[in-house]
């Protein structure tokens, strides 16, 4: 697809999917916003700008590979989706429905467009690896990409996906730490802390950067200096704000799994005007 350089409009785009996580979660009456909207700069500037992939041949055999690792937050990965044109937006508040192709988790039984099935914790990064490597044994220029959540990388497989990675140096990989500080129980420093998280990601050979997730220009930067390394797998810290852009979601552990109430969603549609 033509790709959209431009920060402003990206910005914009990121907006308009922010409006539409939160109308699919109030009429789903479930569903997790914080995290879907602490990714919304990260999905938009990686399908919009970045990735290599074609919505008229979704599986065109040398596109690269995303994968949310973090599936909970699928609302954004259907409407950035849906914005691409690999599904249809005038579905999206079918979430979480009977039947509905946009399932609670992203499922590629019900939406062949995907990757992979994803939502079961700490298994992402493992899937994206072998994606990776893959490419590389076929001589493929595809590339992969895993967007991981802060809480989640409590997850022991993380780390020895992690170790393979460096070992086998898988340079055609780049995993996004969506760090926006917050879980399912409360803060993530309050329940098992990550840090010091760069220098862990370090500690196992991978080549960070540490950045601000909100930010599209640095996010365009942090993923063409992804590109440009070799020899070891890159990992990009997204320093984010979980619920950004409502002001009564952001930086709320209420909002990581709680659908907001018709009112909510009306203020915070108002917010996001």
């Amino acid at each position: 697809m033509k790709k959209k350089s431009n920060p402003a409009e990206l910005a914009a785009i990121a907006k308009q999917m922010r409006r539409e996580v939160i109308e699919m979660i109030t009429e789903a009456k479930s569903g997790h916003p914080g995290g879907s909207l602490s990714a919304t700069e990260i999905l938009v500037t990686l399908f919009m700008d970045v990735l290599r992939h074609d919505p008229a041949n979704p599986k065109w055999k040398d596109r690269d590979r995303f994968i949310l690792s973090k599936g909970h937050c699928c609302p954004i990965l259907y409407a950035v989706m849906a914005e691409c044109g690999y599904c249809p937006k005038d579905q999206l508040n079918t979430l979480r429905k009977l039947g509905s192709i946009y399932q609670g988790h992203p499922d590629v039984r019900f939406l062949p467009a995907l990757e992979a099935s994803t939502g079961s914790l700490g298994e992402g990064l493992s899937l994206g690896l072998g994606m990776a490597l893959a490419a590389k044994l076929d001589k493929s220029p595809a590339r992969a990409y895993v967007v991981l959540g802060d809480g989640e990388i409590q997850e022991g497989q993380v780390w020895e996906s992690a170790m393979f990675g460096a070992m086998h140096h898988v340079d055609n990989i780049v995993a996004i730490v969506d760090h926006n500080k917050i879980q399912l129980d409360g803060f993530v420093a309050d329940i098992m802390a990550v840090e010091p998280l760069a220098e862990k990601w370090r500690s196992f050979g991978w080549h960070v950067m540490d950045i601000d997730g909100h930010d599209i220009p640095t996010l365009q930067k942090a993923f063409a200096e992804a590109a440009e390394t070799k020899g070891k797998p890159t990992c990009i810290i997204a320093e984010t704000i979980k619920g950004k852009g409502v002001s009564f979601m952001e930086n709320n552990p209420k909002f990581h799994g709680m659908a907001p109430t018709k009112d909510e969603c009306a203020l915070a549609l108002k917010e996001l005007a």
